[in-house]
């Protein structure tokens, strides 16, 4: 969706043209393809000018330009050896920083891509089973990856399984805290659970504060022996404090509204924030009896969430039945001087229509009517990440 000008200009979507894309369409396919060409799905940022669409485990990030169309696989000025992340975290210090794991590796590697688009340094930070690492966190200080009991499972693989990880209880779940310029890793143990997502990280005294979410374990991908999410319990927000004196985690609820999707401002990254957005569709809602006071009957089923972590306080806007909203984006407005001064984008389902919705909403007046919604021309699955791209 292109907005300029206060309007919508246009909605469009295309396939990333991987080499086995392009040759299905019977188009050509620029230059060599890598090794583990896939058409990336999971997330989309801007770097630098460009648009880069990532995956996890194996593929490069693919170039697209500013009309969608794919440009090439992009390396980082031939610099990337093997795999990258489908989530980079990208901070005022001007660095890209990447957590990339393989089937066959028997480490996982951390890189930092400094201000001139290159790789600059790689750390490669020993692990056994070869664990799934889809996200990770970054403070001022630190990196902090989270070693999952969700490991590379060669008989799912063998069966043609689509995600090839399965919940492995003999696997440990520990949280590793590495100094960011490179050297030992701290490992910390801390009850299994899925982790999901990062919200946010951040240093404070001789503490490593970090916001994600979360599912009960055990948790089954789409491997082998899969019986889809645990039943036990739905997503939640929660928050880890790594204290580096002690030797310990403590893990604490902030809210067990099954959300998900967590988003900051994201100038805000591996520094302390304020304000979190968060989704939360019907599907979430298992065994969850109120928000807020009100039961979840077919009226309030889909939510997107404000959090403020100073005062521990919730702001829920509603979407009706069948509404279904899409992860937040945190837009700042031009000239911004306060965290939450700017806009909050969802794709949302309108019912009515049998079609999307782009919700504009104001993140300082966040249960207030959507300041605008576009009607886009068809349904737009709830997918998984994305990103405003700002004119360079």
């Amino acid at each position: 969706m292109r907005l300029r000008g206060g309007r919508a200009e246009w909605y469009r979507n295309r396939w990333v043209r991987s080499s086995q894309v392009a040759r299905k369409l019977g188009e050509p396919y620029p230059g060599q393809a890598p090794p583990d060409d896939f058409a990336c799905n999971t997330h989309v940022i801007p770097y630098k000018g460009r648009i880069l669409a990532l995956q996890e485990s194996g593929p490069l990030p693919y170039e697209l330009d500013g009309e969608l169309n794919t440009v090439r696989p992009y390396d980082f000025r031939s610099t990337l050896k093997g795999a990258f992340t489908a989530h980079t975290k990208y901070d005022a210090a001007d660095e890209l920083h990447a957590v990339a794991y393989y089937p066959t590796w028997d480490h996982v590697r951390h890189l930092v891509i400094d201000g001139t688009g290159r790789v600059a340094r790689t750390t490669r930070i020993l692990v056994a089973d070869a664990p799934m690492m889809h996200d990770f966190a970054l403070t001022g200080k630190y990196v902090v990856i989270v070693d999952v009991p969700v490991t590379f499972d060669m008989a799912a693989a063998e069966a043609g399984a689509p995600v090839p990880y399965v919940w492995n209880p003999k696997h440990p779940m520990r949280v590793g805290v590495m100094p960011r310029s490179g050297g030992a890793t701290r490992w910390f143990e801390i009850d299994p659970v899925f982790y999901s997502h990062t919200l946010n990280a951040y240093d404070q005294g001789d503490t490593v504060v970090m916001e994600l979410t979360t599912l009960p374990a055990p948790f089954y991908v789409a491997g082998r022996g899969n019986g889809g999410p645990s039943t036990t319990g739905t997503l939640a927000l929660d928050r880890w404090t790594v204290d580096l004196r002690a030797g310990r985690v403590t893990s604490t609820r902030l809210d067990d509204l099954p959300q998900e999707f967590p988003r900051v401002n994201e100038s805000l990254v591996s520094r302390r924030h304020r304000f979190a957005y968060t989704a939360s569709a019907a599907e979430m809602w298992r065994a969850y009896e109120t928000v807020d006071g009100v039961p979840p009957d077919d009226k309030f089923t889909n939510c997107l969430v404000k959090h403020d972590m100073l005062r521990g306080s919730r702001q829920v806007h509603r979407f009706p039945n069948g509404a279904a909203a899409g992860e937040p984006v945190f837009v700042p407005r031009r000239g911004a001087r306060d965290e939450d001064d700017g806009y909050l984008l969802s794709y949302v389902h309108n019912p009515d229509r049998g079609a999307s919705d782009l919700a504009i909403l104001s993140a300082q007046d966040f249960t207030a009517r959507p300041l605008a919604r576009i009607h886009l021309p068809g349904r737009v699955p709830l997918g998984f990440h994305g990103s405003w791209v700002p004119d360079a």
